[in-house]
């Protein structure tokens, strides 16, 4: 584990679920809904092991996609109801889960990154 000469491990999923900075667990690690910052202003880890990639959406999708498909149904064959009432109903279901547990995911993914010192993959030129 990386840097961690003077601070304590800590978790990564508690840390990421609650935007933490994964070296201190005190700085803030998004600027923005999603905007991962620069740094973490308590420690000065710099974010720029950061390549959380299309990782957590692809979660989301088939985690939310999963939920919403069945509860879409449910409703169909329970209640049968008009077509402009699915239009109504789950995009906000989808957009008020989906977006927070992004944030949540894509936290847990970038602590992660750092916690077990993950770096992209890269090939062996040597031919061995």
């Amino acid at each position: 584990m990386p840097n961690h000469h003077h601070y304590p491990p800590l978790d990564p999923v508690p840390t990421g679920i609650k935007g933490r900075c994964p070296r201190c667990g005190e700085g803030a690690l998004f600027s923005g809904l999603l905007t991962v910052k620069q740094s973490c202003m308590a420690c000065g880890l710099i974010y720029d092991f950061n390549d959380s990639g299309d990782g957590p959406t692809v979660f989301i999708i088939m985690g939310l996609g999963f939920l919403v498909l069945g509860l879409a149904l449910y409703v169909e064959f329970t209640f049968g109801p008009p077509g402009w009432v699915h239009l109504l109903l789950w995009p906000p279901v989808i957009f008020g889960l989906g977006l927070p547990v992004l944030r949540m995911v894509k936290g847990i993914l970038i602590n992660l990154t750092w916690h077990h010192d993950a770096a992209s993959g890269q090939l062996d030129e040597s031919g061995k």
